[in-house]
């Protein structure tokens, strides 16, 4: 069973910095690329970021570019997005999802429950 479990959320100043967490088990962390992708109020949900299940290559929304960074550590079987200079245009609900072709623009097939994000102008 494939399970990811983000958390981090919460709520920041325009410009300000969160980072998340995506948590999974070390079998799905070395075997299905895994990213991120976001649900602002009222619109549908968004990719964001993934990195591929070897760690090597990287894609990012142009939205989130040179803003925002997506971290592997193998270690903790863990994948961090690291959100800086945050904008209210940023505030959605946060997923984590695994899949294979997350790189290659595939809807995952599995997905996290979602964490918030709010960042107040």
């Amino acid at each position: 069973q494939v399970q990811v479990t983000e958390s981090g959320g919460g709520y920041v100043q325009a410009g300000g910095s969160l980072r998340l967490s995506c948590a999974a088990s070390e079998r799905t962390f070395r075997t299905y690329a895994m990213g991120w992708f976001r649900q602002p109020p009222g619109k549908e949900r968004e990719f964001v970021a993934a990195v591929s299940w070897s760690g090597d290559r990287t894609k990012y929304a142009d939205s989130v570019k040179d803003r925002f960074h997506i971290i592997r550590d193998a270690a903790k079987n863990t994948v961090y997005l690291q959100m800086n200079n945050l904008q209210p245009q940023d505030t959605a609900v946060y997923y984590c999802a695994a899949d294979q072709g997350i790189i290659a623009g595939a809807e995952p097939d599995y997905w996290g429950q979602g964490t918030q994000v709010t960042v107040a102008s």
